[in-house]
C-alpha cells in the first residue's frame, strides 16, 4: 500500500507541474514570430522577443474565463495534494480520500472549462499558427487530474 500511495503522490505532484506550466507558460498558440498565452503575446521583433498586451479583438470575458479557469484549476490541485497529505494523517480508514478527490474533480473540471473556451473561441481565423506546447499540456493535465480523482475515489471505498 505504500507504494501505491507514493504513487498517487507523485502523480499528483506531476498534475501540479503541468497545470502550473499550462497556466504559466506562454506557448498556447505559436507561429515562427509569434507566442501568445492567456496573460499576453510575445512577438519576435529583429532578434528579440517582446512583450505586448493580447489583442483587442480577443473577447475580454472568454479571456477571463480561460485565466481565472486555469489559475482555479491550479489552486484546487495544490489544496488537494495538501489535503492528501492531511488525510492520511488525520482521518480514520475508510473516508481518507474523499476530500482530495472533490479537490481533483473541481481542478480537472476547470482546466477542461479553460482548454474548451480557448478552443472554442479563439484563433478560429488564423490559420498562420499552431496550438502550442502549453495548451497541449492543458489537456494532458485534464486527463492526469481525471485519472487521480478516479483513482481517490476508487480508494476511499478500499481499507488501507
Amino acid at each position: 500500500m505504500l507504494v501505491l500511495l507514493v504513487g498517487i503522490f507523485l502523480l499528483h505532484i506531476t498534475t501540479v507541474i503541468l497545470l502550473l506550466a499550462a497556466t504559466i507558460h506562454n506557448g498556447w498558440w505559436v507561429s515562427s514570430i509569434l507566442s501568445t498565452d492567456i496573460w499576453g503575446r510575445w512577438s519576435l521583433i529583429g532578434s528579440h522577443w517582446n512583450y505586448t498586451d493580447l489583442p483587442s479583438s480577443y473577447p475580454e470575458g472568454y479571456l477571463q474565463a480561460v485565466q481565472a479557469s486555469s489559475v482555479l484549476a491550479c489552486v484546487f490541485s495544490a489544496i488537494g495534494l495538501f489535503v492528501f497529505v492531511a488525510q492520511l494523517f488525520t482521518l480514520p480508514k475508510g473516508k481518507r480520500f474523499t476530500f482530495s478527490g472533490i479537490f481533483q474533480l473541481l481542478a480537472c473540471l476547470c482546466i477542461m472549462i479553460a482548454a474548451s473556451i480557448y478552443t472554442d473561441i479563439f484563433h478560429k481565423d488564423e490559420s498562420n499558427a499552431e496550438y502550442g506546447p502549453s495548451f497541449i499540456l492543458a489537456w494532458i493535465s485534464f486527463a492526469l487530474t481525471f485519472i487521480s480523482c478516479v483513482i481517490y475515489f476508487v480508494l476511499r471505498k478500499k481499507t488501507t
